[in-house]
């Protein structure tokens, strides 16, 4: 049985608000409210999406991170990429610099 997907939008954004309401009054790096918060989101995104997809067969752009791991590890790899792809083209200016 699919939920509306209006009321799967409203239920994520009422656990975005939420989260918005205990990342401001954190208790210390390890707040259980911040986390259930945090787990809540991913709870409320995952019902929407399948909402969504059930309702009109179409998906967000939006990826949760650090679910599996394997998504976490991807964006990190990005970044060193970009410093790889950085550093290959200051070698090549310092080469046509010096021709």
């Amino acid at each position: 049985m699919s939920i509306d997907p209006r009321a799967a939008l409203s239920a994520l954004t009422t656990a975005l608000e939420e989260h918005l309401v205990a990342a401001s009054a954190r208790r210390g790096e390890e707040d259980p409210i911040v986390e259930a918060t945090f787990l809540g989101i991913i709870d409320a995104f995952e019902a929407y999406e399948e909402a969504l997809f059930d309702a009109f067969d179409e998906v967000t752009p939006l990826v949760i991170y650090g679910e599996d791991g394997e998504d976490s590890d991807d964006f990190d790899d990005d970044e060193d990429d970009v410093e790889e792809d950085d550093e290959d083209a200051e070698l090549e200016s310092e080469a046509a610099n010096e021709q």
